[in-house]
């Protein structure tokens, strides 16, 4: 008797994701397992979507250095990418103006050669001042909408407050930290793969 096979999600190509960003993306002093681009790839897998996630962080990368690498962080054939950067340019006090503009260069960059863009967003420490706060806050949101792409709000969330999920500098998430920003940003990115999914 012969089997006739079905199509399943699991026949199908896996779509190939770069993460572009910088420490938080490349897992800063975490196994190579325990960062986040493969972390989320395994929690995509057991959820039945086919992908391969490409970890092109940088530590201490800015906006600014993403912009100037993005031709070679992300190579041709790329469906998607999970960009998540910012969080230097705010350390350094960087004119939020200066770090929306590279983020602007990026996304066109990206569209410009048919790959689609998901943001991770930022949020800047509470005690750089309200002016600053709100402006900085501001970015991802508008570039979001002004793109019409999918936002996770803030990276870190559940993570920057809980002093038990951030290694001894207080910057960078454990392990168990890496996990919990995969279980919040998951209902996102499988928006994103959806989206992948249907698009011509």
């Amino acid at each position: 008797m012969m089997l006739v096979s079905h199509p399943s999600a699991a026949a199908e190509r896996a779509l190939r994701l770069v993460a572009l960003g910088d420490s938080l993306t490349a897992g800063y002093g975490l196994p190579a397992g325990a960062a986040f681009p493969g972390v989320l790839e395994r929690a995509l897998k057991e959820k039945g979507f086919a992908v391969a996630i490409i970890n092109a962080g940088v530590s201490g990368d800015t906006a600014t250095g993403g912009l100037d690498r993005v031709d070679w962080s992300v190579p041709e054939g790329t469906d998607g990418v999970i960009l998540e950067l910012g969080a230097n340019d705010m350390l350094r006090g960087t004119d939020p103006a200066v770090t929306e503009k590279a983020l602007e260069g990026i996304i066109t960059r990206l569209k410009e050669r048919g790959i689609a863009v998901m943001l991770a967003g930022m949020k800047a420490a509470r005690n750089l001042g309200p002016d600053y706060v709100a402006r900085f806050d501001a970015i991802h949101p508008r570039l979001a909408e002004r793109h019409g792409l999918v936002l996770y709000p803030f990276f870190l969330e559940g993570v920057a407050t809980d002093p038990a999920l951030s290694l001894p500098d207080g910057l960078h998430p454990t392990a168990k930290g890496v996990e919990r920003i995969v279980a919040g940003i998951l209902p996102a990115v499988e928006t994103f793969l959806t989206r992948l999914r249907k698009a011509p």
